[in-house]
């Protein structure tokens, strides 16, 4: 029997996705689990390691219309499945960090103050981040609660990678590229950098591929470089955001179209990307699977930002070494890293079609000079990992 754990919350708009390890150095994982449809009909499964079928339903459950309804629930889970088994910590994912935190932090009074002026930085994520915080905050008193930032593996960037050409006062007051996904490419870095570490050392990209997409490029473990920037909706086209946009298009939005602030930001965020291009659904496998030429394009069109970023990734590490594709279309769709990968010689990457279609590891030739991975990306182990370093466990 377990009796210290660590948990892990990665609160959404209407999920709270949720992981519970045991305190020993090895963290092995206990269990995962999560709530969605909060605020509607909820639905709460978990799935303990020890027991796959080992479900836990929402028959005794009142309504969940919220954040701190959720986490009660699952600390009434918890004490049901480990019983006498104490929290140590909670471990948080928050998206955003701004220009202060470049390590996981230990979360008081202050700091809940402090990441509440990011809320304009990241107004989708950070709310629901922080509601997240402030439900843990009330059902484990006495808890540690642990911040783990999205941002902070990009905080090293030299001024160049950080700004944008607006006057330099925008950049002091935090008007620059943060980059996201911080720890799924942390998760990355330290899983390359145990298992291929010739490869660590040298200059990678890291292409997180999923609803929200972006790429890192790193060198010797740090990113030097991101797709994303002051939000997330700068890069890579996304499951329902645009991607990297001429700014010009807002200004004809607002001027010509008389769209305000709101309806902006409603296209930007949840219309367009591959949802908006297709008119027919974010979901990639939804994609594949149409017979809609406008599904094709919209496929086509990501696939090709994907190749400019690479490119563009390499020139700003001077070469490559290896890609590594991770995230729900990275991890799963073949066709899509066929299309990503194809003709790209020029930069020393030659794709497997055998490994590719088979999911292998390594999916390109032996003969390629660039070595093309999949991994599977784990935000959840990164964020107890953080907890036991900061409790020194």
């Amino acid at each position: 029997m377990h009796h210290t754990l660590l948990l892990t919350l990665n609160a959404g708009s209407s999920s709270v996705k949720f992981a519970v390890y045991a305190a020993t150095p090895a963290l092995p994982l206990l269990a995962v689990g999560k709530i969605e449809g909060l605020g509607a009909q909820a639905r709460f499964s978990v799935r303990s390691t020890a027991d796959v079928a080992s479900g836990f339903g929402l028959a005794p459950e009142p309504a969940l219309n919220n954040h701190a309804e959720a986490v009660q629930a699952i600390l009434r889970w918890q004490q049901h499945a480990f019983a006498g088994a104490q929290v140590l910590a909670v471990s948080h994912r928050v998206v955003h960090g701004g220009t202060s935190h470049v390590a996981p932090v230990l979360i008081d009074d202050a700091q809940v103050v402090a990441l509440e002026r990011l809320v304009p930085l990241a107004p989708l994520h950070q709310p629901h981040n922080l509601a997240g915080i402030r439900a843990a905050r009330l059902a484990f008193p006495g808890v540690p609660q642990i911040a783990c930032f999205d941002t902070a593996f990009h905080r090293h960037h030299g001024f160049v990678a950080d700004t944008f050409a607006l006057p330099r006062r925008y950049y002091d007051e935090g008007i620059r590229r943060y980059g996201f996904h911080g720890l799924s490419y942390e998760f990355i870095a330290r899983r390359l950098h145990a298992d291929h570490p010739a490869l660590a050392a040298g200059r990678v990209i890291v292409a997180h591929l999923g609803n929200g997409a972006s790429m890192c490029a790193m060198r010797n473990g740090r990113s030097v470089a991101s797709t994303m920037g002051f939000t997330a909706l700068d890069g890579l086209p996304m499951g329902t955001r645009c991607g990297q946009l001429d700014p010009g298009v807002v200004l004809y939005l607002m001027t010509e179209k008389g769209m305000d602030a709101a309806a902006i930001s409603h296209l930007l965020y949840q219309e367009s990307g591959l949802k908006g291009l297709s008119g027919l659904s974010h979901d990639v496998r939804t994609l594949q699977a149409s017979d809609n030429p406008a599904a094709h394009e919209a496929l086509a069109y990501f696939a090709d930002r994907c190749r400019r970023e690479i490119g563009s990734l390499s020139a700003s590490l001077g070469g490559l070494d290896a890609l590594v594709l991770t995230g729900g279309i990275g991890e799963n769709a073949a066709a899509v890293r066929a299309a990503i990968l194809a003709d790209m010689g020029w930069l020393g990457i030659e794709l497997d079609p055998q490994a590719n279609q088979d999911h292998a590891t390594a999916i390109s030739t032996p003969a390629s000079r660039v070595s093309v991975l999949v991994f599977k990306t784990n935000e959840e182990r990164m964020l107890a990992e953080h907890a036991a370093e900061l409790l020194m466990l």
